[in-house]
């Protein structure tokens, strides 16, 4: 009762504190509180379902600022989340005596919206990343003691020191990071958080499935050519398609294709299999081993669809030319090179916000530093090709775009070529390997020399104009159990997959080199 009584009488104080706060704030005045910077005092079971409906995983994601140029050359000044008038001016000196000298950041804070508020920040060049947060309204310094090269020292003198906010403050970046956690997590609670946030921010749908969950097919009715889509949806690689969804607008986070050889067995060619050693690789399976995987080895609860091929173009089809190249592909490693790429199309068109290229840039960055082979791995060697250099690291790459006068916006939509051939050969991710097979098999025809397929999305392929489109075609198996009769075969899952769009796209030149994405609507202009 006592604790009742207290947690009443808690409750009854902070409205009494958020009514005066408004009331100040009214007054022109800054309030003592705001009522988001109160939430912890109150009893968790009350304070958390607040928070995370305030937050989500999207708000741990940096939002760029500005650059802050020597003193002299243009002020920054921007709106903070804490505090509203924010400017920052960068000072160059030699207190360090060292060969490139060093610098001060100068960042001045003030109006802010009430006493119990805080900034969370990220300062990032090409070649350092770092962080502070501030919490008094006054000038704050961040001192760098030594540019680590001279590109570096020029690089802050033209183009300044880069500033990101964490724009949900302190306690919504807890928040976010506790929402963002369950989306990695292999269970139940995983599950439900990366549905969550396809609902949320993408307007994906999930309407469960009559049982079975897993169809009663026969592989008689499957054939060459056939396109397997793959959404999974807990665990590390359910998260990082649930990424991937929400930035390309794919309702489908992986891909493969069936085969059949000369003697008519089926097999699955599939980039991104994982192999004996953990390599993620293109590899061709036997349709029975890899059925089997999904059915019980597969813990991400992946959900699987056929996507037959019209029956026009599968008599079309050159399944000879097809394993040629399927073939010259096995054993080599997942197309990484070009994955992120195939995303990229625009300078600004692409980032659900608050991502844009400067956010990018300094991910990377991170990343570069933490794991550089890695890095080298993702994106360095895309990045000098399309510079037309050879073995710049991920800075000389910055600096250089700076020094053409160009900006890392514009190099990283550049198109991607298919002849582009890597350190480890050419690169396909799993969408790219089955658009490169149809290219071999002869199913893009005319267009075949003027379409960069290592710059589909998943989304981009299942929306080809290329599978069947009469329904009574489809094998009688095909969502027998269910009641939404779907234009396409559904193998497993307990939720129905949605592939909007699907089978709507006719081929054209330069296809998908120059669209955009933003959800929630993924608007896609016609002929981009």
């Amino acid at each position: 009762m006592a604790v009742i009584l207290k947690n009443h009488c808690l409750l009854i104080t902070v409205l009494f504190l958020c009514c005066f706060c408004s009331w100040r704030q009214i007054n022109g005045c800054e309030s003592l509180f705001h009522p988001k910077d109160i939430l912890p005092l109150l009893p968790r079971q009350v304070s958390w379902p607040i928070v995370n409906s305030l937050h989500s995983a999207v708000d741990l994601l940096p939002a760029f600022m500005g650059a802050a140029s020597i003193e002299g050359n243009n002020t920054l000044e921007w709106k903070g989340a804490c505090f509203f008038k924010n400017i920052a001016s960068l000072e160059l000196h030699n207190k360090s005596k060292s060969q490139f000298g060093g610098g001060t950041l100068h960042i001045k804070v003030s109006n802010a919206h009430s006493w119990t508020c805080l900034d969370l920040y990220i300062f990032a060049t090409p070649y350092r990343v770092t962080w502070d947060y501030y919490f008094l309204s006054r000038e704050h310094t961040l001192e760098i003691k030594e540019w680590k090269s001279e590109a570096e020292l020029e690089y802050v003198k033209n183009r300044g020191v880069s500033i990101f906010l964490l724009q949900a403050g302190m306690l919504g970046t807890l928040s976010a990071i506790w929402n963002a956690f369950p989306l990695f997590v292999n269970n139940g609670w995983g599950e439900k958080s990366n549905i969550d946030f396809l609902e949320k921010h993408m307007g994906a749908s999930f309407e469960e499935r009559p049982q079975p969950w897993v169809t009663n097919l026969t592989t008689d009715d499957i054939h060459s050519g056939d396109f397997l889509a793959i959404s999974k949806i807990r665990g590390t690689w359910g998260a990082f398609e649930t990424l991937e969804k929400w930035a390309t607008g794919s309702y489908a986070g992986h891909t493969a294709v069936c085969l059949r050889d000369a003697e008519g067995k089926l097999w699955v060619g599939e980039s991104g299999n994982n192999n004996d050693k953990g390599e993620d690789v293109i590899a061709i399976l036997p349709w029975d081993e890899w059925w089997e995987f999904e059915l019980t080895k597969d813990n991400t609860n992946p959900h699987i669809a056929v996507l037959p091929l019209h029956p026009d173009l599968r008599a079309k089809f050159n399944e000879t030319a097809a394993w040629e190249y399927a073939r010259s592909m096995a054993g080599k490693s997942y197309g990484y090179h070009n994955l992120i790429f195939s995303w990229i199309d625009t300078i600004d068109g692409n980032y659900p916000p608050p991502v844009d290229a400067h956010l990018v840039a300094s991910v990377m960055t991170v990343w570069n530093q933490i794991a550089p082979e890695y890095g080298s791995n993702l994106w360095n060697e895309a990045l000098n090709k399309r510079l037309g250099t050879q073995n710049l690291s991920l800075p000389d790459i910055l600096v250089e775009v700076e020094k053409r006068g160009s900006s890392f916006a514009k190099l990283l939509a550049i198109p991607e070529q298919d002849d582009w051939v890597y350190s480890d050969g050419k690169s396909a991710s799993c969408v790219a390997f089955i658009l490169e097979m149809y290219k071999e098999g002869g199913l893009f025809g005319e267009f075949a020399n003027s379409i960069q397929v290592t710059e589909f999305t998943i989304r981009d392929a299942y929306t080809l104009n290329l599978f069947e489109n009469n329904s009574s075609r489809l094998p009688k198996w095909c969502n027998a159990d269910d009641t939404v009769k779907l234009p396409f075969c559904q193998i497993r899952g307990k939720y129905r997959m949605e592939l909007p769009g699907y089978n709507s796209m006719d081929l054209y030149p330069h296809m998908n080199e120059r669209c955009p994405s933003m959800p929630p609507k993924y608007y896609r202009p016609q002929g981009c």
